[in-house]
């Protein structure tokens, strides 16, 4: 609603992602115009992006996956180039940085994400960030459900009313302070994280190797979130196969995203098999091993020592 997309606009976003990034154009009227994502990080693939870019293009939507930083450098000059605003999914990566800069801060507007999956969560919300000023007043009138009731509590105005479109977009006051606590522990959240995260990735690397299984890429310039940790195997059928050894073990493990281009609604746009083949192949292949803040030491080992036990 701040860009004033519109039916018929065109937005670019990742086949790999969830729909929630898509349905906020799409709810608009826009059309998603789904692009693949590099081997490497999965994120967005930047040498891509230009091609896709019509004189429909409104806007360009790229997602953080895992906490990792897409190569905003080029992503941002081609966004400068055409003129096109740049709308960051930060769902992943709250407290991420790519070249020293923190993720989210990049386009014009991002947004987070405080589902439960998430490194802090209140259960379901989230927000919006904000980095050009002349979209502040209206944010603001679109989350109190069109009205000016901010600017008369804060006394501007001596009654509120309905000025714009809007809807309830504000958190609970209750799930405001169990997200607050959280965020006063940031730092000790994102420790354990980040030790639960390298215990996987140096325990698992030898077994990788042996295996040809992709772990995680964190790019030198890139500060990741600790959000979740994947392994990218060689075949679906590999993948089936340690995730039914797993759960004989009683550990579960799940895969990600489905291409959002072949999904019934993704079809209904033009998508079709072999548009991203990157993603494709990737969705088929990737498994998520169990990762949250308290997750013990003891458990994680235990992860650990079943993934390398499998037989192929």
């Amino acid at each position: 609603m701040l860009l004033e997309i519109k039916p018929g606009d065109d937005v670019i976003v990742p086949s790999f992602t969830f729909a929630s990034t898509v349905n906020a154009f799409v709810l608009r009227g826009a059309n998603p115009v789904f692009i693949d994502i590099r081997p490497d990080t999965l994120n967005l693939d930047e040498t891509q992006l230009e091609r896709h870019i019509t004189r429909r293009t409104k806007a360009i939507f790229p997602v953080h996956y895992a906490g990792v930083g897409c190569e905003m450098d080029a992503i941002m000059s081609i966004a400068r180039q055409y003129k096109i605003p740049l709308v960051e999914d930060n769902a992943h990566g709250l407290f991420g940085k790519y070249r020293g800069r923190e993720l989210g801060t990049f386009g014009c507007l991002a947004a987070l994400s405080f589902h439960e999956t998430k490194n802090l969560t209140c259960g379901e919300g989230g927000a919006l960030v904000l980095s050009d000023r002349q979209f502040t007043e209206r944010a603001e009138v679109l989350r109190e459900m069109g009205t000016n009731r901010s600017r008369f509590f804060r006394g501007l105005v001596d009654k509120y009313t309905w000025i714009d479109v809007g809807s309830n977009y504000r958190l609970s006051e209750i799930l405001a302070a169990f997200l607050y606590a959280q965020l006063e522990a940031r730092e000790q959240i994102q420790r354990q994280r980040q030790q639960l995260w390298e215990c996987y990735y140096t325990g698992l690397q030898t077994w990788a190797r042996s295996c040809e299984v992709q772990l995680p890429q964190i790019p030198l310039h890139c500060e990741q979130t600790y959000h979740l940790f994947y392994l990218v195997l060689p075949s679906p059928e590999h993948r089936q196969d340690l995730m039914a050894h797993l759960r004989a073990h009683g550990i579960a493990s799940t895969w990600h995203y489905l291409p959002l281009h072949l999904s019934e609604m993704g079809r209904r746009f033009g998508g079709r098999k072999g548009e991203c083949p990157v993603t494709e192949a990737v969705s088929e292949r990737l498994l998520r091993l169990p990762f949250y803040t308290d997750l013990t030491a003891e458990d994680q080992q235990r992860v650990i020592e079943t993934i390398e036990s499998v037989e192929w």
